[in-house]
């Protein structure tokens, strides 16, 4: 205990090793879906994509290797793994949308995780120069953003809102709602967790989610968001069942995925393979979602965590980058999409977690995905799904520090806190509410307030978003390179 508590300044930090542990476990409790989740999308069901087993390899390797650089060297408790959106986007878009091999679409992700790390380097700086160079409002917007982001997500894995062609989201059937269905199971447990916290019960989240689970392993409650006939992601079975202790086994080393991204580059640009330009436009689809899901995670997270100092910089941001970075290129190098810092990570951080002690926690935990996936998988969603809820109404106390008597600032803020769960991505909402910001400020004959980097960042993002017909203007200039 004193070694780790010597590593981590624990006692420092204002934390014991009983309490980093418990926010490690929390925090992946939350996250844990992502073993069985990211498997299954990136081989396409089962179908032409990377082998499952290869799949399920580099997820654990990908989040213990982030998690473990991150609570090591950055001393931070932020658990990383493949991220959720950028994993769509690689088997949706890019694999079935665009025809690009997976190991092409993976050597996209490496050169991505390169550059990455590149920016990040202290000595060039780039990353950080451009988050401290956003105004604070809009980053204090992110956090909130962030918040009601994860709520709708909870309550839809929850169970408690559906989509509607009317009115985009409607509240589920309330009707069907009994003891053995998941929507009321969680929202019970979500009250049970709620009044826990406010009697400063320690691990309360872990409790709420301890007995929706087992509430609904003991009733085989009805998991709607699993229910693919009804509207639902079906990622697992929609009835809760006991997970099978007796499956414990190795799912092995990667038989096709391992080095495959540095194979597939010599693929690039030749006779046959991907053109250059798609190449170009997948790599930078990646680094540009990465940036800026990183940075407002980060950020976010941090200022929660009191790591955001009164110059608004966060502590160890440079190590928190290249941790990120490292383990996008491990990632590739095994077989999955970009790896990148969780929203999840709130729930340890609320759990009372402030040292590295807790990533490196989740990072171990991660690995037993490679033995115990059964058990994962028969968490129920709406069990993990209730801590997002708790989580996005924590973060939401954010939005009390953005001046909304600002009118140049209300709008540009609102917009990337909304935009964040109505578009699900973290990304778009940043890049909407930099570009309305800059608008107005130009509107406003104020450009002498905006500086170099946010007039880069307007640029880029007009053209990564806007361009004719029904092309941005990345895709434009790339296709008409390579007509020429």
């Amino acid at each position: 205990m004193e070694a780790l508590d010597k590593q981590f300044g624990i006692t420092e930090a204002g934390s014991t090793v009983e309490g980093e542990i418990r926010a490690g476990i929390t925090t992946f409790l939350t996250m844990a879906y992502i073993l069985i989740v990211n498997p299954s999308m990136l081989s396409l069901f089962g179908d032409t994509g990377i082998p499952f087993d290869d799949a399920l390899f580099a997820t654990a390797i990908a989040a213990f290797v982030g998690c473990v650089v991150m609570g090591l060297w950055a001393n931070l408790p932020f658990a990383l793994a493949p991220g959720m959106g950028l994993n769509a986007y690689f088997t949706f878009a890019v694999v079935m949308g665009m025809g690009i091999p997976w190991d092409v679409a993976l050597a996209a992700v490496l050169v991505e995780g390169v550059i990455f790390l590149i920016i990040s380097l202290p000595q060039v700086g780039w990353r950080t120069t451009m988050i401290n160079s956003i105004p604070t409002d809009l980053k204090i917007a992110t956090g909130a953003g962030i918040g009601m982001f994860l709520a709708i997500i909870g309550l839809r894995e929850m169970g408690w809102i559906q989509d509607d062609g009317a009115t985009l989201v409607n509240l589920a059937n309330t009707d069907a709602f009994v003891y053995d269905h998941g929507a009321f199971i969680s929202m019970v447990c979500l009250i049970l967790t709620a009044i826990l916290i406010a009697r400063g019960q320690k691990g309360a989240i872990i409790i709420g989610i301890a007995v929706a689970s087992i509430w609904g392993w003991a009733t085989k409650a009805y998991d709607p968001y699993n229910d693919f006939m009804t509207g639902g992601a079906g990622w697992s079975t929609p009835e809760s069942t006991w997970p099978d202790v007796t499956e414990i086994g190795f799912v092995g080393l990667p038989t096709e995925t391992m080095g495959a991204a540095l194979g597939a580059l010599g693929d690039v640009g030749a006779d046959g393979g991907t053109t250059l330009g798609a190449f170009l436009m997948v790599m930078i689809t990646f680094l540009f979602v990465d940036i800026f899901d990183t940075a407002g995670t980060l950020y976010s997270v941090g200022r929660q965590a009191g790591y955001v100092d009164e110059n608004d910089e966060m502590k160890n941001s440079d190590e928190a980058f290249m941790s990120d970075a490292a383990a996008t290129i491990v990632g590739a190098l095994t077989g999955t999409s970009t790896t990148t810092t969780y929203i999840e990570s709130v729930a340890g951080v609320e759990e009372g977690g402030k040292t590295g002690l807790t990533a490196v926690t989740v990072g171990v935990l991660m690995l037993t995905g490679l033995f115990f996936s059964d058990l994962f998988q028969n968490i129920p969603t709406f069990a993990a799904a209730l801590a997002l809820v708790v989580i996005g109404a924590m973060m939401m106390r954010q939005a009390a520090d953005i001046d909304w008597a600002d009118k140049e600032m209300a709008l540009p803020a609102f917009l990337t806190m909304v935009l964040m769960p109505f578009t699900y991505s973290i990304a778009d909402g940043i890049a909407w509410g930099i570009i309305a910001y800059v608008a107005i400020k130009i509107g406003m004959q104020k450009t002498d307030e905006l500086n170099p980097v946010m007039w880069a960042l307007f640029v880029l993002m007009a053209m990564f978003y806007l361009g004719p017909g029904d092309q941005n203007t990345f895709n434009y200039l790339f296709e008409l390179a390579r007509l020429n």
